[in-house]
């Protein structure tokens, strides 16, 4: 590779010309997203006034969109742990210029996606029941909710996920507070804790970092099957599998990986970071996609032939409506996005390309949305009582919060970007490449 020739001046000019000023299509971009973020937040405030009657849920499909957003949205957050707890782990060079973004992305989502139990309790300024607290009033939170579970979960896996993002970035903050001025300057001063890059400092911070790593990867995992035992717990048709928990962390790192290649792309393009983003890492990131595809399609295979052949008459109901009734668009579109098409743009080698490699990000995006609209929808749509079916439609509500949730994504990447460098900068430091 061709980055330890650039000299480490280059690197840090390179690396910091992005946070200088802000650009007339960024403050125009920035303003569009918090726009869009802001509306979302507006629906929200109308769903507590009004009530939760304003959601599409109905008797009995009493998830709806905001719980696909909610696993999805955890799902994301697990490209961070991949690409940055893994390989920081296994010491893969390669993974310089990609941590910064995969830790980012981690951090943001599981914010994101931590507001879904809030926005779906219907009394949300009751949440603090939730935290068992002494109260005389005797109220103490159920230990067997699932909610209790993805509270408990959560809140430890972003605690986590900050500290592991907070950490390769002091030697950045203490460089660049060196060198900033106005608001910017205190901010660096105190993110850096008086950092002075003693040999002691960097071995201590060295053995942080290692041992974040091998917290983080438990945590995410333990965290995605705790999402998916909320559903395994329950005695619902399509639901009550032991093979959910592993399903679900497979989903998480396929749909994570796929956001980590989008927003790589986008660095790339609009910071003008081609010599650190390189056709290289894609080309690594992409044979992971296709490796996760894969395992997506064992896991969602197995998963649907162990109902076929079990034959019992509740489940297929479920199964035949995802695989040919009026789910089955939905089922048969998520298989094209999640397999066939990464199959052939990532496994053949000739078509295999950074813009390959998005195309196919993109549609999986699309197609794990999906599977978890899948996995919900269809189940309570037709429960076990057959006299209690329904429908479900989305509302303007719904609607209006989950796409606030991917503008609110962006936004905070952006504003993330502008404050520090999305690439690492240290990593290059000549001191570090002798070490290594």
């Amino acid at each position: 590779m061709a980055l330890p020739t650039i000299p480490y001046h280059q690197v840090r000019d390179d690396l910091w010309r992005p946070l200088a000023g802000a650009s007339r299509r960024y403050t125009l971009t920035l303003s569009f997203l918090c726009a869009v973020a802001l509306w979302g937040l507006i629906a929200w405030g109308y769903q507590i006034y009004e009530g939760i009657g304003v959601a599409g849920i109905r008797r009995p499909v009493f998830w709806g969109f905001y719980l696909v957003d909610f696993v999805f949205w955890i799902g994301i957050s697990h490209a961070g742990t991949l690409i940055s707890a893994i390989l920081r782990l296994t010491d893969a060079d390669w993974r310089k210029p990609v941590t910064r973004a995969a830790e980012a992305i981690t951090a943001f989502a599981l914010m994101i996606g931590g507001m879904f139990p809030l926005i779906h309790l219907g009394r949300v300024w009751l949440f603090y029941w939730l935290f068992p607290y002494p109260n005389s009033r005797l109220l103490w939170p159920n230990f067997r909710s699932p909610l209790m579970w993805d509270v408990t979960a959560i809140s430890t896996y972003l605690t986590g996920s900050l500290i592991f993002l907070y950490l390769p970035l002091i030697p950045d903050v203490a460089q660049l507070a060196e060198h900033a001025k106005g608001w910017r300057l205190p901010l660096y001063r105190l993110m850096a804790l008086g950092w002075s890059g003693s040999d002691r400092e960097w071995h201590a911070l060295e053995r942080a970092m290692k041992l974040m790593a091998g917290i983080i990867l438990a945590v995410a995992v333990s965290v995605h099957s705790v999402v998916a035992w909320d559903f395994a717990m329950a005695i619902a048709p399509m639901w009550h599998s032991t093979i959910f928990a592993p399903y679900f962390v497979v989903g998480a790192i396929f749909s994570g990986l796929a956001g980590l290649i989008i927003a790589l792309n986008i660095i790339r393009k609009t910071m003008h970071l081609e010599r650190y983003l390189t056709p290289h890492h894609f080309g690594n990131l992409a044979k992971l996609l296709l490796l996760m595809s894969l395992l997506w399609l064992y896991f969602t295979f197995a998963e649907h032939l162990t109902v076929w052949y079990g034959n019992e008459p509740k489940e297929m109901n479920v199964f035949g409506a995802r695989v040919r009734g009026r789910f089955s668009t939905e089922f048969w579109g998520m298989v094209i996005v999640n397999f066939v098409i990464p199959f052939i743009l990532l496994g053949i080698k000739k078509l295999r390309s950074i813009t390959t490699a998005t195309i196919a990000s993109v549609g999986i995006l699309i197609g794990m949305w999906l599977e978890r609209y899948l996995i919900i929808i269809p189940t309570l749509s037709l429960p076990r009582l057959a006299a209690a079916s329904g429908r479900y439609s989305p509302s303007w509500v719904e609607i209006s919060i989950t796409v606030a949730t991917f503008a609110a994504m962006a936004a905070l990447y952006l504003i993330f970007s502008k404050l520090f460098p999305i690439v690492s900068v240290w990593e290059f430091e000549p001191h570090e490449q002798e070490e290594e």
